[in-house]
């Protein structure tokens, strides 16, 4: 087993990189909630801002409008920004929207403990996506009726995706992470990584949950 790096100072292991996260909210109880929850976690570096790459904002809103939609699109496309969003109910017309701003995690309002909030952040800081299981439920059924409807359309487009891609995609679709997917499917964690940044780079997609969405509107899963 190889050992962990030492600083030259001290003979210590580095001390792991934290996350910076700003929270946004509609209201300062709910903003305080949620910066009382991550303060002190070893893994969050709260921030009053957001400032670009690195950075998670944890976006808190009861309910999804124009004007929540059109934050989200300005802090993960203008700013750079991972994106999670808490949320108290969201519309099935809403959701793809939601996923094609580039949030990769959503937390439902009643489930936001510590803990979910956490997980959450740690996974749209990786690119991964964090959708608990209805909301997953609802959007392969929704993308599944815009492909059906788009079927017999002349001159569909082509994602072209070679056989390993749409096996890490099914997978990631059915809400295994790399490792259970790497392990699945005998492949090293590196190259399913590696199979995401290759497939979202090309198709100019935001993340996974992005990806699984693009997948099953053409019929690949």
């Amino acid at each position: 087993m190889l050992s962990s790096p030492r600083t030259p100072e001290t003979g210590a292991a580095p001390a792991p990189r934290r996350i910076p996260v700003a929270v946004q909210a509609p209201d300062p109880i709910s903003r305080e909630g949620a910066v009382s929850q991550l303060r002190g976690r070893p893994e969050i570096e709260v921030r009053e801002e957001s400032t670009g790459p690195g950075t998670v904002a944890l976006l808190i809103e009861d309910t999804l409008d124009e004007a929540a939609l059109a934050r989200l699109r300005r802090i993960v496309r203008s700013e750079g920004t991972r994106a999670v969003l808490v949320v108290g109910t969201i519309r099935e017309t809403e959701l793809l929207d939601v996923i094609e701003c580039g949030v990769g995690a959503i937390v439902w309002r009643r489930e936001a403990t510590a803990h979910r909030l956490v997980q959450a952040v740690v996974a749209a800081a990786r690119g991964d996506g964090d959708l608990p299981s209805d909301l997953l439920g609802r959007l392969i059924s929704q993308v599944g009726t815009l492909h059906r409807g788009a079927a017999g359309r002349p001159g569909a487009p082509s994602l072209g995706l070679a056989a390993r891609e749409v096996d890490v995609l099914r997978l990631v679709a059915e809400g295994l992470d790399t490792g259970e997917i790497a392990s699945k499917l005998s492949y090293s964690e590196r190259t399913v990584k590696n199979v995401m940044h290759g497939l979202t780079t090309r198709l100019h997609l935001r993340n996974r949950a992005h990806a699984v969405a693009y997948a099953l509107r053409e019929g690949y899963i």
